[in-house]
C-alpha cells in the first residue's frame, strides 16, 4: 500500500491541476468524459473501485448543467460508449452493472474517441481509470498529446503500482496538460472526495464546489479562488 502522506501529494498535485481547468460558459452545459478499464486485471478491487467512480455523480446536483458520457472497454475488442446524459443517478446504475472481462487495454480507441467527440462539441475534461497498458506507449503519448493541443485534458488514476504504466500515464497527463494521481485502496475517502469535488466544479463552477465540504473540495476551491 502507498504511504499515506504519498497518496496526499498526489491528491493535492491533482486538485491543483484540476483548478486550472477553464470553467464551462454560462451558457453552455460542461461535458466530463469519465473512461474505465473493465478487463480482469481490476476484478480483485472492482466493487470498491466502481463505489467510488458512482459517487462521483452524487455530487451533482439535480439542477447542474453537466452532461456526462461514459466509455468503457474489455474483453475481446469490446470498446462501448454511453449516450450524452443529465441523468447521473442513471449512469452511476449503468456504472454498477459492468462486470470485468479479461483481455487487452484498449486506452487508443478511448483516446480517439474522445478527439473526435471533443470536435464535435468541447469536453471539459476526461477522466480515466485503469491499472494497466498493452499497447504501444509512444502512439498512445501521441494521442495525449493531440488532446493537449485540442485543449482537451485528461486526468488519469492509476490502480495499483506498477513502476511502467505510472511513468505512461503521468506522461498523458502531462502531454494533454492535465493531472494523475494513485488510486490506492489504502486512501478510498480521499480519492472518493476529490472524484465528487471533480464533478462538482466541472457541473456548476465555485457555487458548486462550495457545495462541498470535504478538505478536496476545499483545496480545489482555493486553487481556483486563487487565479
Amino acid at each position: 500500500m502507498a504511504p499515506q502522506g504519498e497518496v496526499r501529494d498526489e491528491v493535492a498535485a491533482f486538485v491543483k491541476k484540476v483548478g486550472q481547468l477553464a470553467r464551462p460558459n454560462a451558457d453552455e452545459d460542461g461535458r466530463l468524459l469519465f473512461a474505465m478499464d473493465a478487463t480482469m486485471s481490476r476484478q480483485p478491487t472492482w466493487d470498491m473501485a466502481m463505489s467510488l467512480q458512482a459517487g462521483m455523480f452524487q455530487a451533482i446536483p439535480k439542477d447542474s448543467a453537466l452532461q456526462v458520457q461514459l466509455i468503457y472497454f474489455r474483453g475481446l475488442g469490446e470498446c462501448r460508449a454511453s449516450k450524452w446524459v443529465l441523468d447521473a443517478a442513471a449512469l452511476a446504475r449503468l456504472m454498477s452493472t459492468i462486470a470485468c472481462q479479461g483481455g487487452n487495454t484498449q486506452i487508443g480507441k478511448v483516446l480517439a474517441h474522445a478527439r473526435d467527440e471533443h470536435r464535435k462539441r468541447r469536453i471539459h475534461a476526461v477522466v480515466y481509470v485503469g491499472d494497466a497498458i498493452e499497447e504501444s506507449v509512444d502512439a498512445l503519448c501521441a494521442k495525449a498529446g493531440e488532446l493537449g493541443l485540442m485543449g482537451l485534458p485528461l486526468f488519469v488514476f492509476q490502480e495499483g503500482r506498477d513502476s511502467r504504466v505510472e511513468a505512461a500515464f503521468r506522461e498523458f497527463a502531462r502531454l494533454s496538460k492535465g493531472a494523475y494521481a494513485r488510486f490506492d485502496s489504502s486512501a478510498p475517502q480521499q480519492l472518493a472526495d476529490l472524484l465528487k469535488a471533480v464533478a462538482a466544479y466541472a457541473s456548476g463552477g465555485r457555487a458548486h464546489l462550495k457545495l462541498q465540504s470535504s478538505g478536496a473540495a476545499r483545496a480545489l476551491l482555493t486553487q481556483i479562488e486563487g487565479r
